[in-house]
């Protein structure tokens, strides 16, 4: 009987950490439909909207490693609570913020606890599961990920349709109660043991100063320019004035960090002092390798819920909400997927499980870049968001179970925080540079398509600058002008390209990662010590 309630007990304390991921990944693509409403109501500028959305994941990235690693030396599941406290606190902070400063304040806070969960939720599984149940509850934890990332724009749109954006944020608090009533229940604490004491807070702060600086310079390269500054960059009373842009500064920081990062580690390494990452972990085949994989995939596997959303609302013209069911075959998918996974990884193996995951994101995002136009209907995407959402279940859990696979228990903390910030890192530069090719396609093609129908210059340049700092916003405005609907034609032709050429380019990562599986090989038997 006491074996049965143990199982029991560790199988809900799967569902404890898997409602905690949900939370901040729903919490990621939720606020990205709320924007709108948020900037009507509080009155925020461009720059305020810009920062309510990102500095979430800039302090989400940067800390994902210090928090893995801290789950290590104070305890696996009291980080996770703590994480949970954090990120409700910023949530309530949210949902009652007077005034835009005070949001992106409250964002900040909330992104430092979705850090200590994120990392921890993987270690507290490495710890709890092993052998085939492991890989139960990663298939579990990819699916989760890969759902509720689908499933926060139909949330979103549901609730800023009908409530309010502020129950964007509140709804986080009874669900982060309720999990906080539920962990010391069912989840058991586990740490390293303590070999080597001291904390390694050089180590740390080098690595937030490294992760910063490349989240920053990825993800605001297009706003402030990858070189010289293209406009104003203020952010919460802070004013950039030199010419050139903030994003090469940030690059250096990160550079220089990176070093110092590395030169610092090694050095108290060799001298038996504690590392806030112990480089040796990169010895370890499964890790190095998965890790590898798992940063060219993400080059491509989240930039389709970066564009399609825009496609479907300023070219198809359906709301919010709409847009969020239209989603709802790629959450499908990726739910279904957990099912899938275990029988497949018993009968072919996690490597062939990843492979055919990457197969399948690839065939719906180039499906979808091969349909896309002004006037496809949702129903003809359908299959394809399916098969990539089956994709992102299969590839996401598999990678993950293999990057820990050979990883020592007491390591594991430090091993999810580096699988973590692989991912986020990779994410990043994938948006950066999907974002690129979206914009430039766009404003290219629908500035010949304007010149071609003869628009004066002056007009031309004002209608292609409205359409594309507004990520395709501007676009039901000027069909519902008699005098410009004519444009409005030919910029939706215009955004359906460029989302064409969005997808083709991300399937193309995704095919380079495919390629990098080819590293991949079956895990040993896990190090239990």
């Amino acid at each position: 009987m006491t074996t049965e309630i143990h199982q029991r007990r560790r199988w809900l304390g799967l569902l404890v950490v898997s409602l905690g991921v949900a939370m901040i990944i729903v919490d990621a693509t939720i606020v990205n439909v709320a924007v709108p409403s948020i900037i009507e109501d509080l009155g925020a500028t461009s720059s305020d909207a810009q920062w309510i959305q990102e500095s979430y994941t800039l302090v989400l990235a940067a800390l994902l490693l210090v928090a893995g690693r801290a789950a290590d030396r104070v305890g696996r599941r009291r980080l996770f609570m703590a994480g949970i406290a954090v990120f409700v606190l910023g949530s309530l902070g949210c949902a009652l913020a007077p005034a835009p400063p005070a949001l992106i304040a409250f964002r900040l806070v909330q992104g430092i606890g979705g850090a200590m969960i994120l990392p921890t939720s993987l270690s507290l599984l490495n710890a709890t599961f092993a052998g085939r149940e492991r890989g139960i509850a990663f298939a579990v934890w990819g699916a989760t990920i890969g759902g509720t990332a689908a499933l926060g724009p139909l949330l979103g749109g549901w609730l800023t349709t009908h409530l309010s954006w502020r129950w964007a944020f509140g709804i986080n608090l009874p669900l982060g109660v309720l999990l906080l009533v539920a962990a010391p229940l069912l989840l058991s604490e586990s740490r390293e043991p303590r070999t080597r004491r001291g904390n390694d807070w050089v180590g740390a702060a080098l690595s937030v100063i490294t992760l910063a600086g490349l989240v920053f310079a990825l993800i605001e390269g297009r706003s402030y320019g990858w070189w010289q500054r293209t406009g104003p960059v203020d952010v919460a009373g802070f004013t950039w004035t030199p010419q050139v842009s903030p994003v090469p500064v940030a690059f250096a920081l990160a550079v220089v960090g990176l070093l110092g990062f590395l030169w610092w580690e090694g050095r108290r390494n060799a001298a038996g002092q504690p590392v806030l990452l112990d480089l040796g972990l990169f010895t370890i085949a499964s890790f190095r390798n998965g890790n590898l994989v798992a940063a060219v995939v993400s080059l491509g596997e989240f930039g389709l819920l970066f564009t399609l959303p825009l496609w479907l609302q300023n070219v198809r013209g359906y709301s919010a909400f709409e847009t969020g069911v239209v989603l709802l075959p790629l959450a499908a998918g990726s739910f279904l997927a957990s099912g899938l996974a275990t029988r497949l990884t018993a009968t072919r193996g996690a490597v062939f499980a990843v492979r055919l995951g990457i197969v399948l994101e690839i065939a719906g995002i180039a499906g979808i870049g091969l349909v896309a136009a002004p006037d496809t209907a949702w129903w003809q995407i359908t299959p394809m968001l399916f098969a990539y959402g089956l994709g992102v279940g299969l590839a996401t859990a598999q990678i993950t179970g293999i990057v820990l696979a050979d990883v020592p228990v007491a390591m594991s903390g430090q091993a999810s925080g580096t699988q973590s910030t692989t991912r986020q890192l990779g994410s990043a530069l994938g948006i950066a540079v999907l974002g690129t090719v979206l914009f430039s396609t766009l404003a290219g093609r629908l500035d010949t398509a304007l010149d071609d129908r003869g628009v004066p210059e002056n007009q031309r340049s004002a209608v292609v600058a409205a359409v594309k700092d507004s990520a395709g916003a501007a676009i039901p405005g000027l069909a519902a002008d008699p005098g410009t609907a004519a444009l409005a034609g030919d910029a939706e032709q215009a955004l359906s390209t460029a989302t064409r050429w969005t997808a083709f380019t991300a399937a193309g990562f995704l095919l380079l990662g495919l390629l990098a599986s080819v590293r991949l090989t079956p895990t040993g038997r896990r190090t239990t010590t």
